[in-house]
């Protein structure tokens, strides 16, 4: 079995045949942790989201080689007036076992406890959502996440609005994933978070800056032509070319993508 659990090949992403992801190509290990990193507008939930198959290539293709998938969204696309019970949102994480109408057995419900327990959310199975915090919220989640079992885990921005002691405990239960051979990708805004707990990082501004060892693509001058990226939305604009710089963009050293580049990461 190859031990690449994705493959980008000269992928591009977008919305409406407007391009928000250019030409990265690359590999992702299975059981490794990477970090997904740029800013607003870069097009790191939209990877997310076409790795999920959520969103359909513009061209290039992505290439997974899992079983099953578990994908954490950012807070802000749940809806948390709906009334539910934690317990009711955790349990989700059996749908692809037992359906959604599919009765919990007596091991589904001491396994969920154990999610609960494990990202200290014991006693909260009947507190409705809209009383959480946002760091109980993204505990139930990663709760959720746990009952999925799934090898390939996508988790976008996991810590926003969430206190410190939260994000701790978090990158322990992401650690342990890791541990247990699964793939982990997560978008994240703290760099210091970045350089603390993961070996390898994509850098990208539409375009991928730089991808591979967090040390060599966290750099000064890295970030900096991630900073000045500049891309105006333009109903007008054309297909994007590889190898034709747009107006306002600044030059990507081809030393810098990952182009036959392979990614392995070990925590």
């Amino acid at each position: 079995m190859s031990n690449t659990c994705l493959e980008f090949k000269n992928l591009t992403l977008g919305y409406h045949g407007h391009a928000a992801i250019h030409h990265l190509s690359g590999e992702v290990q299975r059981g490794s942790l990477t970090a997904v990193v740029g800013a607003n507008g870069s097009g790191k939930s939209t990877l997310m989201k076409g790795i999920a198959g959520i969103l359909k290539p513009i061209s290039g293709t992505c290439v997974t080689r899992y079983q099953r998938l578990a994908y954490l969204s950012q807070q802000s696309e749940i809806d948390r007036t709906f009334p539910a019970r934690v317990i009711d949102l955790v349990s989700l994480g059996y749908w692809q076992k037992r359906g959604l109408l599919g009765r919990l057995t007596s091991r589904d419900r001491a396994g969920l406890s154990g999610c609960l327990g494990a990202v200290g959310l014991t006693g909260f199975e009947k507190r409705p959502l809209d009383s959480l915090s946002g760091g109980q919220m993204q505990r139930a989640l990663f709760a959720r996440t746990m009952l999925q079992d799934a090898d390939l885990i996508l988790l976008d921005e996991p810590f926003n609005a969430v206190d410190a002691r939260t994000i701790a405990d978090l990158m322990k239960v992401i650690k342990g994933w890791v541990s247990e051979g699964r793939t982990v990708l997560c978008v994240l805004h703290d760099h210091a978070l970045v350089r603390e707990h993961f070996l390898q990082t994509l850098l990208i501004a539409r375009n991928p800056v730089a991808w591979g060892a967090t040390a060599e693509v966290m750099t000064f001058e890295n970030l900096r032509r991630a900073r000045s990226f500049q891309e105006a939305w333009d109903e007008q604009a054309g297909w994007c070319d590889e190898n034709t710089e747009q107006p306002g963009q600044p030059h990507v050293h081809r030393d810098h993508l990952p182009y036959q580049h392979k990614v392995v990461g070990h925590v």
